[in-house]
């Protein structure tokens, strides 16, 4: 193993579940390489039950464990920001100065929420029914905020492609409609979804059995709509509507709840980087995921160019392919290994009840279950809140490649 405080085999930026997946994997196939972790956080959390928090059926507690217990023994914790890349010289610049060089680089940071694009926004986050499920400090409070709500009007925003858990912010909408029908203060509220897009859902086959939940709880769907502002203490939101023929307008609305999804992009020092494409992501292969100009470099989860959902599920499939093409690169042989864009999205519609979406690249419906896929579930419910979280924490995270194959829908 080399000893070099700041040369290393494999160096991975990120310690979310992409970086402690890849690390713990590469550890199992290979438990000499020198691996390096850069990543400064102390807690990790399981970011796809922050849903469950925010709609009060889950102990945010149960979300969050120590990084340390988390990075696998014998990877170098390197507990400091990646401020940005030198391919040319293979190395990852810190934010304390220092290089790290590598033979083999994996990028996988996240992605990074953009709350100051919405005006207002970051005053008033937390308090006066201004609330969001994307970061653990604020998801609790989401369910203060619908607990306490006894009518008037809630508004639930979804902005831009591309945003990590795409049915995330539906999701949230239909607990809280389901919460309000059960303590009778459904008929008192009016509930409004406005996204930015021009359908509820990216893949055609579940555009229907959605659209049927939002009518079910009477949820006013508003396309084409994007929050731009937000005055907390008046409880007013400004919206950016945009009509068929492209002339748009802003519209006003009283809130008695907001829950905002911020607009998000990739990290800054990626979007600045060598790595990156046009649009900022890390410009990789869809399928190898190797980076289109560096051979030794990869890159999975939210951070990669590829056009898939930004889920936990895509990294779980993604790690295998990484580790696979990563060592062969190394090794000087063919990249044996393609990811086919899976992704998986349980969408919660009520309080146990899940409409489990799984599909590849190009939107092609590929089911694990020998099940109408289109059809809300309460055995679903059940995987999303307690199997998944096992998956995650005891098969994933340690670097075991599990999966029940999913196949083409016929």
């Amino acid at each position: 193993m080399n000893k070099s405080a700041n040369k290393h085999s494999i160096a991975i930026v990120g310690g979310g579940a992409a970086g402690i997946t890849v690390a713990a994997s590469l550890r199992r196939r290979r438990p000499d390489l020198d691996i390096a972790l850069i990543d400064p956080a102390t807690d990790h959390y399981y970011q796809a039950a922050f849903t469950l928090v925010g709609g009060g059926t889950f102990d945010l507690a149960r979300t969050r464990r120590s990084q340390q217990d988390l990075i696998p023994p014998g990877v170098d914790w390197i507990r400091q920001p990646a401020e940005g890349f030198d391919p040319g010289n293979t190395s990852v610049i810190l934010a304390d100065g220092r290089h790290i060089t590598y033979d083999g680089l994996i990028v996988c940071p996240g992605l990074q929420l953009d709350w100051d694009r919405i005006e207002g926004l970051q005053e008033t986050l937390g308090q006066n029914a201004v609330c969001s499920n994307y970061a653990p400090e604020l998801a609790a409070y989401t369910w203060d905020c619908i607990r306490d709500l006894r009518g008037g009007t809630a508004l639930f925003t979804q902005p831009q492609m591309p945003i990590k858990c795409p049915g995330a912010p539906q999701k949230i909408a239909y607990l809280a409609a389901d919460h309000l029908r059960r303590s009778g203060s459904l008929d008192d509220t009016e509930i409004r979804f406005a996204l930015s897009g021009d359908v509820i859902f990216s893949v055609q086959e579940f555009v229907a059995p959605l659209q049927a939940v939002a009518a079910r709880y009477g949820i006013h769907v508003d396309y084409a709509t994007t929050l731009v502002a937000v005055d907390g203490a008046a409880r007013e939101a400004v919206f950016e509507t945009t009509a068929a023929n492209g002339e748009s307008e802003r519209v006003t609305r009283r809130f008695d709840l907001l829950h905002v999804t911020p607009p998000q992009s990739a990290p800054d020092f990626v979007k600045q980087s060598p790595l990156a494409n046009d649009a900022g992501w890390v410009d990789v292969d869809q399928q190898s995921l190797q980076h289109k100009q560096y051979p030794n470099i990869f890159a999975l989860g939210d951070a990669a160019a590829t056009p898939n959902s930004k889920t936990a599920a895509a990294v779980r499939l993604q790690a295998p392919v990484v580790v696979e093409n990563l060592l062969a690169a190394l090794d000087g042989k063919p990249l044996p290994a393609e990811y086919d864009g899976y992704a998986s999205c349980p969408l919660v519609t009520a309080h146990g009840r899940v409409i489990l979406a799984e599909f590849i690249y190009g939107g092609k419906v590929t089911p694990s279950f020998p099940l109408d896929p289109t059809r809300e579930r309460r055995s679903m419910w059940w995987l999303k809140k307690h199997f998944l979280p096992f998956l995650y924490w005891n098969i994933m995270l340690k670097g075991r490649h599990w999966d029940i194959p999913h196949r083409p829908r016929e």
